[in-house]
Formats: C-alpha cells, sequence, structure tokens
C-alpha cells in the first residue's frame, strides 16, 4: 500500500474479517483491562463539571427508554446516554490512552457500543461477550489507525473525531455490515465528525462533550447505514477527507497498516495513572523517581527542569496561572508538578475546590518548573523526556524517561489496576463496594456474557 492510496477497503475488510478467535490472548487480556479501567474512571465521570446540567441538556433530546446514565440511572435514548457517558469517561482526564495515536479511543468506543448494547437488548437481541470484545477490539485498532497515519502536528482533538470512527466501525461490526456498507457508516460518521483544541487551550468541558458528541453520532451513523441512508465512500484520501483536512493532508498510510499488522493496538494502550492530561504524566514519574532515588525532599528543590518533545510543550507547557479552573491545571504541566511536590499523590481531590487550586504551595512548586522544547522532529512522540533537578545545596540530579509510567512498556500491574478502579469507585457512595468487587469478576469473564448490557446494572445506583 503507498503511502496515500485509500486504506478504506483494506481496514473495512479487516474489521468485518476478524471474529473473536482471531484475537490474541494479549489483546483479550488487555480489553479487558481497559474496559475495567474505563468503567471505573466513567462512574467517577458522575462528579464532572456541571454533569446535572448536561444530563438536563440531554434529556431534553427526545423521549424513548433505551440505555441508561451511568451512576444516576436515568434512561434516555441511546444517543444521548452515549453522549453523557462519554462525557463522564473523559471529563475527570483519567481514561486510558494510546500514546503515538495521541488519542483516548476507549471514551468514544465503549460509550456508544455500551449504549447500542442496551438498546438491542431491549429489542430482544443482545450481544454477548465475544462478540462485544472482537467489535471492541477492532473499533480500537480504527480509531488508532487514523492516529498513527497522521504525521502532522496535531490540529483537531483526535480522541473525539477519530475516536468516533473506531466507535462508528465497531457499531457497523456488531450490526453485521459487510465492508461496503460499513465504508458508508463511516461516510456517515465523518459527515458528524468535530473535535476542535480550543477547549484544552482554555481548560473547557467543552473537550469532553466533543468526545460525547461523537459517540452519539456513532449511533445515528450505524442507524442511517442500516436503513440504508448512506454516507460518502471516500472519506479518508478523497479530496476533502478526514487526513486531507483534519490531519492539513500530512499522513502516511502505509505506517499506520503497518502497525496494525505488527498488532491489535488494545496491546498498545497506555493507563493514565493520574487524573491529569497523559503529557504531564512524565514530570511526576521522574520527579518520582528522583526522590527514591537521592532521597531529597521537595523543599529541597530550587529549579526543575523538563526537557520534552514538541507535543508536550505545545499541549501542556503552558505557563502556570492564579485561580486555574479545574481542566487548565489538570492540562498544566508546571502546576501538575506542583500538585505531586505539595501532595505527594496527583489524584482526583487535588483538582476540586479552589482550596486546592488556589494553595500557594503548589504554585511556589510550579514557579519552578522550566519547560523546554528538545529537537525531537516527531510531532506526536512524548518521549524521551529528561526531567532534572537542582537541589538548594547545588547538587543536580536528571532521569531520562523513555516509557512514563503506564505506558505499555511500563505498565500498570494488575494490582495497581485495580486498586485505580477501586479508587474511582469509592468516589461514588451511591455505589456498594461489592458491586464494584463482582464488576471485577464480570469483566474477568466477560466472553462468557450472553448479554453485555447485564453489566449496566452494576454502573448504576
Amino acid at each position: 500500500m503507498s503511502d496515500t492510496e485509500n486504506p478504506l477497503p483494506w481496514l473495512t475488510d479487516r474489521v468485518v474479517g476478524t471474529s473473536y478467535g482471531d484475537l490474541t490472548p494479549a489483546s483479550i487480556e488487555k480489553a479487558k483491562t481497559f474496559l475495567l479501567d474505563t468503567f471505573g474512571v466513567g462512574v467517577a465521570g458522575c462528579h464532572g463539571y456541571r454533569i446535572d446540567r448536561i444530563v438536563k441538556v440531554a434529556s431534553g433530546w427526545g423521549a424513548g427508554e433505551e440505555a441508561r446514565v451511568w451512576v444516576s440511572g436515568e434512561t434516555l435514548p441511546a444517543g444521548g446516554a452515549a453522549f453523557v457517558n462519554a462525557y463522564q469517561i473523559h471529563s475527570l482526564e483519567y481514561d486510558c490512552v494510546n500514546e503515538d495515536a495521541v488519542l483516548h479511543p476507549m471514551a468514544t468506543l465503549l460509550s456508544a457500543v455500551m449504549a447500542y448494547c442496551e438498546r438491542r437488548s431491549r429489542q430482544g437481541r443482545p450481544v454477548n461477550g465475544r462478540d462485544f470484545l472482537a467489535a471492541v477490539v477492532m473499533g480500537v485498532d480504527v480509531s488508532i489507525f487514523l492516529g498513527k497515519a497522521s504525521t502532522g502536528p496535531i490540529r483537531f482533538f483526535r480522541p473525539a473525531a477519530a475516536g468516533g470512527f473506531g466507535a462508528a466501525a465497531a457499531l457497523a461490526k456488531l450490526e453485521g455490515f459487510d465492508a461496503t456498507r460499513m465504508t458508508q457508516t463511516l461516510g456517515n460518521q465523518y459527515g458528524q465528525s468535530c473535535g476542535t483544541l480550543q477547549p484544552h487551550v482554555e481548560g473547557s468541558p467543552m473537550l469532553g462533550m466533543q468526545v460525547g458528541f461523537n459517540a452519539r453520532a456513532a449511533l445515528a451513523a450505524a442507524d442511517f447505514a442500516a436503513e440504508g441512508v448512506l454516507g460518502p465512500e471516500d472519506v479518508l484520501t478523497g479530496r476533502y477527507g478526514y487526513f486531507r483536512l483534519f490531519e492539513n493532508d500530512d499522513f502516511d498510510v502505509a505506517h499506520g497498516k503497518a502497525e496494525l499488522e505488527a498488532a491489535f493496538q488494545m496491546e498498545r494502550m497506555s493507563h493514565k495513572p493520574y487524573p491529569s492530561g497523559r503529557l504531564t504524566h512524565g514530570v511526576v514519574d521522574g520527579l518520582g523517581r528522583l526522590i527514591a532515588a537521592h532521597g531529597f525532599a521537595p523543599d529541597d528543590i530550587a529549579t526543575i527542569t523538563a526537557t520534552v518533545p514538541q507535543l508536550v510543550n505545545r499541549l501542556v507547557g503552558r505557563p502556570d496561572i492564579p485561580e486555574p479552573a479545574p481542566n487548565y491545571a489538570k492540562l498544566c504541566l508546571p502546576f501538575v508538578a506542583g500538585t505531586f511536590l505539595n501532595h505527594g499523590v496527583v489524584d482526583v481531590d487535588e483538582f476540586i475546590g479552589p482550596e486546592k487550586l488556589n494553595d500557594p504551595r503548589t504554585h511556589d512548586f510550579a514557579a519552578r518548573v522550566t519547560v523546554i522544547q528538545d529537537d525531537n522532529p516527531s510531532h506526536s512522540a512524548m518521549t524521551p523526556q529528561t526531567i532534572a533537578v537542582t537541589l538548594k545545596n547545588g547538587a543536580s540530579h536528571s532521569v531520562v524517561l523513555e516509557a512514563v509510567y503506564g505506558h505499555a512498556d511500563n505498565p500498570l500491574s494488575r494490582e495497581e489496576n485495580l486498586d485505580k478502579f477501586r479508587r474511582c469507585w469509592s468516589r461514588v457512595p451511591q455505589l456498594a463496594p461489592e458491586k464494584g468487587e463482582e464488576l471485577i469478576g464480570v469483566v474477568d469473564a466477560f466472553e462468557t456474557l450472553d448479554d453485555v448490557a447485564d453489566v449496566v446494572r452494576y454502573l448504576v445506583a
């Protein structure tokens, strides 16, 4: 396949032709790992910014009891539930990511597919666990293909726009569409795609809402295709296709294809051990390693220098500001570093309320941070990063990070994954701890489920 050849026929044939039996044990294991992780951050996201008002608006989009909002339990049309649950998943900046593709695929995909499964169950056509896992793994491949085939600087919010393509592909697979109808479903999705980076710059909750818009769009895309309302077909490399417009004509489909052929991309997913932008995690990991290795205290630090690739500098090398909004703070590398040094942890509570966001000690540590862009030519590289400290006594220490904590090459252990899930679950008193433990067991045996919609009863109070 050439660098610019239309990849959709190959991509859709691959999605249609791959069944549960074709998945590797590693891809199944990782699918379960990140299903549990996404369920956990999704229920914790019931505390997302103004979630009550977001649910109120979504409830006014139409009548129909098809799928439920996680935790609060409102029953909405599937598209409305997908929108709200997608927002909840991404609202805390805690959902898993593929670093090379620069996107979070599971928020858009899982919210749409779970709402679809609930609707199917109510229609007497339940989706079983094996088909679900195959659809999710292949949907992740589709969205990550778009990210990995893109070679220029990120211009739009890929978790929303590219994530929507993955969600639409997963739904088309569950609908049993052939490759042609799946391609036309993706055309329907492209006509609804959105996701600007401006909310990222400003720290606006619209960032997570865009994930929701594309999840809702995926359901509409598949519904239209099922009724014979079919979108355009050349939506990636056509004159006005995704790569031309969203990625500014900077793409290499041969590289994207090679990445998918090397491994199911579910195997290359990264956890987010901290509820902040993934690009801020290197400074937390680096400072933690240096403190553990050399035994100095945070107050011993005079200066911190983070030497990082251009992507990190461009998206999170922003200045610390007084009274930051929560989403701004989570996407500000100096503030996140200051949070870690002040509190010793970076968790959900550290970004809630004016007391934490305006803490003078946090901002004092943040003022010691300097972010320097290295000469790495890649527009998508998150590493290597060098984190260096100079102490007040004149001593200097540094560490080079090739794989930041949480990366597929430096992953959370099973126990750490479960600890993160349980901490997220514990943020929702309406959900009994016993339900969370039962859900862990259900996810571990996901392929045995006869009706995936049964999972939602654990996710609502």
